[in-house]
This record gives structure tokens, C-alpha cells and sequence, in this order.
């Protein structure tokens, strides 16, 4: 059971949110806004933060900042609403780890917040993995296999923090989007599966996933992850077996309007949480960059 601490100011959204994670088997601290949530952070660290970003006294943007100073291997995740996307934009750009906008709470809650746990778990468990490393580079090929993702994100990330590449935030931000781009190349390019039709449906997305994991043209795909990390960056790339896609096609991730869909959500975290970020010209091969933090 992980602790999730939910700071919300409408006491009717907190405890609808507090039933979805209870339900998920979560324990549930609420704050009504960043000073509470600051307090209650003091007195014990939760293992995840969700939080709104229009509230009184201390809002999203400025309890993101002084989690980044105070408590950096906290990971917070956004809620964004209508009127929302600037500051959630320059949210996601000081530390937050993920967004969920408030319109798909009831689909999506549950998935992020146990992604990024699971990504936090899996990251603890390589503590004592290294004694000393200078650089290193790994090739691993992963089947259409989401549980596949944070075991070796986890793994990665301990590399990164043993060559010092980054802070607790950094890191983690880091994995939200290798596991971004890993899911990516699973579910959009192996197995063919567009974001568009999460956007109608988001039952029959997983459907037509568990489905065509099962199909042989699609079960043989898999995802080839290259890995070259040295004290002065990381450097990602992920190609997938797909036929590829129009790379110029995809929503600008810089503009805080499409925070507001679920699709190309994926890209604006990877966009905003790498240094350099660019794919080949069939649209199957992403790379992505990250620099020592200074």
C-alpha cells in the first residue's frame, strides 16, 4: 500500500478522488492547499503527491518548486482543468512528474499514479546495485510487454545516479519519459494502436491492445532500446518494429491548449523532460537526451 497525499481545495473533488484511491487499495492523506500540503509532508513524505494547481495561499506551481528543494524523490502528479494548461505547462518544466486533466480522472487516475509508483519502487531496488561507474551502454529488446518497462527504467535510473547526472526530480523525471516513450513504441508502433481512439474510447484502446498482443503480426514486434550513459548525459533510443508514422503529424506538446488531451500527452512529458529529443524520418526510431545537471 502506498501513501498518495491529494491536495485539492473543493472538498467535494478530494473526497471523490480519495474514494477512486482507496478503492485502488491506496492510503489517502488530504491537503487543501500547497501550505497543508507542505505540513503534512514535513511530518512524513508520502510516496506520491496529486495535486491541483488553482488554490489558495500556495497554488500547484509553487508547492511543485518547494517539493523540487525539499523533498526532490517525491514524485507529484498535476490535475489539470479548463484554464489550467499555462501553469500546469510551467508546472511540468520545475519538477511535477506527470499531469492527469481533471476530464479523464475517472479513466486515467488510477493507471498514472500506479505507473509512477511502480517506477519509484523499481528505482529503490537498485541501491547497492553499482560500487563505481564511469559510463556504461546496454541494448536490451523488450516483447509487447508493459511490466517489462519499469523494472528496467529502475535499473537505468540507478546508473544515472551514480554518475550523478541529476537530482532525485530529475531522475524520476527521466523515467516518466523512458516509460512514456517505451509505452509508445509498444502500443502506437508495434502494435498500431492510435491515440485517437483512447480519446473516444478509452475501453476499447486496452481491448484492441490485448487483442492484437495475441495476434501473430503483431506479436512478434518487438521494442530495441540502445542505452549509452557517461558523466556528462544519457542517451536514449527506443526503435520499434511498426511500419512507422508522419512524425510532422503529431500535436505541438509546446502548446498548453493540448494538455487539455489525452492523446500526445506521452510526447509533451518526454519533450519537457528531455534536453533533445528527435526521430527518424519513418517515424519508428525516437531518441532522446539528457544532460548533466548543473
Amino acid at each position: 500500500m502506498a501513501r498518495v497525499l491529494v491536495v485539492e481545495d473543493s472538498r467535494t473533488q478530494a473526497q471523490v478522488i480519495r474514494l477512486q484511491l482507496e478503492d485502488a487499495g491506496q492510503e489517502v492523506e488530504l491537503a487543501a492547499d500547497g501550505l497543508q500540503a507542505l505540513a503534512a509532508l514535513r511530518r512524513a513524505a508520502p510516496d506520491i503527491i496529486l495535486t491541483d494547481l488553482e488554490m489558495p495561499n500556495l497554488n500547484g506551481l509553487e508547492l511543485v518548486e518547494a517539493v523540487r528543494r525539499e523533498f526532490a524523490q517525491v514524485p507529484v502528479v498535476l490535475m489539470t482543468a479548463h484554464g489550467s494548461e499555462e501553469i500546469a505547462a510551467m508546472a511540468l518544466s520545475k519538477g511535477a512528474a506527470s499531469y492527469i486533466p481533471k476530464a479523464y480522472l475517472n479513466q486515467d487516475l488510477i493507471p498514472t499514479i500506479e505507473r509512477i509508483l511502480t517506477l519509484t519502487s523499481a528505482n529503490r531496488q537498485y541501491l547497492h546495485a553499482f560500487d563505481c561507474l564511469a559510463s556504461t551502454e546496454f541494448h536490451n529488446v523488450l516483447r509487447n510487454d508493459p511490466a517489462l518497462i519499469a523494472p528496467i527504467v529502475g535499473y537505468l535510473d540507478e546508473v544515472v545516479k551514480l554518475l550523478k547526472l541529476g537530482d532525485a526530480t530529475g531522475r524520476m523525471r527521466i523515467g516518466v519519459a523512458l516509460q512514456e516513450a517505451l509505452l509508445n513504441a509498444i502500443n502506437h508502433g508495434n502494435l498500431e494502436v492510435g491515440s485517437e481512439l483512447r480519446q473516444e474510447d478509452d475501453r476499447a484502446f486496452y481491448n484492441l491492445i490485448k487483442v492484437r498482443c495475441e495476434q501473430p503480426l503483431y506479436q512478434s514486434r518487438r521494442v530495441h532500446f540502445d542505452v549509452t550513459v557517461s558523466a556528462q548525459e544519457a542517451r536514449y533510443t527506443i526503435r520499434d518494429d511498426g511500419p512507422g508514422f508522419d512524425v510532422s503529424a503529431l500535436p505541438d506538446p509546446s502548446v498548453p491548449e493540448n494538455l487539455k488531451k489525452i492523446g500526445g500527452r506521452g510526447l509533451l512529458l518526454i519533450r519537457t523532460f528531455m534536453d533533445e529529443v528527435s526521430h527518424n524520418e519513418r517515424g519508428n526510431v525516437i531518441t532522446l537526451v539528457k544532460r548533466r545537471e548543473v
